[in-house]
């Protein structure tokens, strides 16, 4: 099998990852749930480089755009990107490149991946400000603080699960 070949089917299963992941859902009053598709989008950027993980990520969101029920809590439709969420789930695609950028040293690639979750956070707090009609701090105290502390572990575990299994020294 060629390398590009097996490059896409590791994107479309890291897409069905992230859309499992979707599922386990912590109900949040903010309406931006808790889930761990962090976990499974840092991962994705880890194990895959940067253009497979934009890939798998990008597929997610078209697959929930169009309707597939793979969002958290089996939603799906432009209404979940249009919605308070919006900002957090295209924000995805920012972790996928900060991850898949890493570099060879685990430290930077750990720095790449939490500036990647960083720039997420700061998309889904400006979306949220705007689509609820809150104060930037307001949007931060109520959809970014809440989750950071869980998002920033998810990062770190992604990272580490990856070196376990070998990922950076077979990319290197």
């Amino acid at each position: 099998m060629s390398a590009p070949f097996r490059k896409m089917i590791d994107a479309a299963v890291f897409c069905a990852v992230i859309a499992a992941c979707a599922q386990l859902v912590l109900p949040m009053p903010a309406g931006v749930p808790m889930t761990l598709q962090t976990l499974a989008v840092a991962l994705c950027g880890y194990c895959l480089r940067w253009k497979y993980a934009l890939a798998a990520v990008g597929t997610y969101l078209l697959l929930g755009g169009i309707g597939l029920p793979i969002f958290s809590g089996f939603g799906g439709g432009f209404g979940w990107l249009f919605g308070p969420s919006g900002g957090f789930l295209l924000g995805f695609l920012l972790i996928a490149i900060g991850c898949g950028l890493s570099l060879k040293k685990r430290i930077l690639s750990l720095v790449m991946g939490m500036v990647g979750l960083l720039l997420c956070h700061c998309c889904g707090v400006v979306w949220y400000a705007y689509i609820t009609h809150q104060s930037l701090w307001q949007a931060v105290l109520v959809a970014s603080l809440p989750y950071l502390w869980k998002d920033l572990l998810c990062v770190w575990l992604a990272e580490l699960i990856a070196n376990k299994i070998g990922i950076f020294k077979k990319r290197y």
